[in-house]
């Protein structure tokens, strides 16, 4: 049985967008393949990625809330996959789509369009490294998709012909007759078995791509990555996904990043955290140390008496911001104090002065506050 899409990201059904998102982003990173090598992680990731696909679309994420997994078809199928009985015009047009397909024939929802049909969208995963997704720049990847046949311009059809209509359907990509069902007499209606539902026929098919329309091309793509980016983010580059048929638009290619970890920063939104150790004579008196950030060595003052666990910042010197390159965010240091397990005698010695002057200090100020309890008010 299917897990619910919600309980696959660890949110309410009453998530908004930007919920959605982060529990992606977040359960996308754990479970990546690249990152993940325990059994199921792949599957996971799979189901993680389908989840978010679907919740993340305003309509798809309406008719799976209202009819759960049928409302949107199979995991990789497209939309639409449910009909609503509401919406067929009454109980004709029901019978009708439950016949149609009598038998073994397909049904007239799934027969191919005669005219232009757009493209399918691509998806591709991108792999960055930290800092790249920091400051953004280009990226060089290489796809394979269709593209349309530069020979006979995607109409399939040898140089000097062109397709004829289909002689079997009249152009309709459709044929029809009637069946005989307990319910009485309904129109059966079935892919053209002659034109496979495209309304024409090729006499003569083009050599270069054997009537298909189209070939499968590798190219290569400059893709922009804005700076700021994280894991998740889908990055939309117009008409590269696969070409249209009989003259339809392409597809879209669908970006979708994934940054690696990083030995010495982390991320938390657009800020960046790391840790660092100083000794607990720095500690106490304070000072200035060397750090490392993503735009290189800098120095961080410690101020006198700071304890383990406190956090300093670094102001604008943290990750970018997507859409707005000028800001950024900051840059969160968590200092630990390290205490030497063991110390040479000169040091015990001077420790031991330290601890003394501390003590007798203490002791003096105990002193005096009692008498001036005592005494204070004569």
């Amino acid at each position: 049985m299917a897990r619910d899409y919600y309980d696959l990201l660890g949110v309410s059904r009453s998530a908004d967008p930007d919920e959605l998102k982060r529990a992606y982003r977040r359960l996308a990173r754990k479970y990546h393949p690249d990152v993940n090598k325990e059994a199921g992680a792949e599957d996971r990731f799979k189901e993680i990625n389908r989840a978010y696909e679907v919740l993340s679309d305003s309509e798809m994420r309406a008719r799976y809330d209202r009819f759960g997994e049928a409302g949107v078809g199979a995991a990789g199928a497209t939309p639409g996959g449910f009909q609503d009985f509401g919406d067929m015009g009454g109980f004709a047009d029901i019978f009708e789509s439950f016949f149609s397909g009598f038998g073994g024939t397909a049904t007239q929802g799934t027969r191919r369009r005669a005219g232009p049909t757009r493209g399918d969208d691509l998806r591709y995963d991108l792999k960055l490294e930290f800092r790249e997704a920091i400051f953004g720049g280009e990226k060089q990847i290489r796809i394979t998709h269709l593209e349309t046949c530069s020979v006979c311009q995607g109409s399939g059809a040898k140089s000097g012909t062109r397709p004829q209509t289909c002689g079997t359907c009249g152009g309709s990509g459709q044929v029809r007759r009637a069946a005989r069902t307990p319910f009485g007499s309904f129109t059966q209606v079935s892919v053209c078995p002659t034109c496979e539902g495209s309304g024409q026929t090729i006499a003569e098919k083009c050599d270069a791509c054997g009537g298909k329309g189209h070939n499968q091309v590798s190219k290569k793509l400059k893709i922009t990555i804005p700076g700021g980016v994280d894991t998740g983010t889908r990055l939309r580059v117009l008409n590269e996904g696969d070409a249209g048929l009989r003259g339809g638009p392409p597809g879209d290619l669908y970006v979708y990043l994934f940054v690696d970890q990083d030995a010495e920063f982390r991320r938390e939104g657009d800020n960046i955290l790391s840790d660092l150790t100083i000794g607990y004579l720095q500690a106490i008196l304070g000072g200035q140390v060397p750090v490392n950030t993503v735009d290189g060595e800098t120095l961080l003052t410690i101020p006198p008496g700071t304890q383990s666990g406190t956090v300093l910042t670094l102001e604008k010197q943290g990750a970018r911001r997507v859409g707005n390159p000028v800001d950024r965010g900051d840059h969160l240091i968590t200092i630990a104090v390290e205490i030497p397990t063991r110390i040479s005698a000169e040091e015990r010695e001077l420790l031991e002065k330290l601890a003394q002057i501390r003590a007798e200090k203490m002791n003096k100020g105990g002193v005096e506050g009692f008498l001036g309890g005592l005494f204070g008010g004569r």
